[in-house]
């Protein structure tokens, strides 16, 4: 199981998943976003290749710019 913003979102560890997968299954389609799997900061170019695993914490951070 993975744990996502705080356990605001639990999905299903699956073989193979990765940054991109979750994104997808959590429906996260906002374009500015920043990833931190167990407070490690993802960058975008390894969101296809970088591998999640069981048990991992993960969060998503929506950035929005104000003035």
């Amino acid at each position: 199981m993975i744990r996502v913003n705080n356990g605001k979102f639990e999905i299903e560890w699956e073989e193979g998943m990765t940054v991109d997968l979750l994104l997808e299954r959590c429906k996260f389609t906002f374009d500015m976003i920043v990833v931190k799997v167990n407070d490690k900061v993802i960058p975008r170019d390894e969101y296809k290749t970088y591998k999640i695993k069981d048990g991992d914490e993960v969060g998503v951070i929506h950035l929005v710019a104000g003035g």
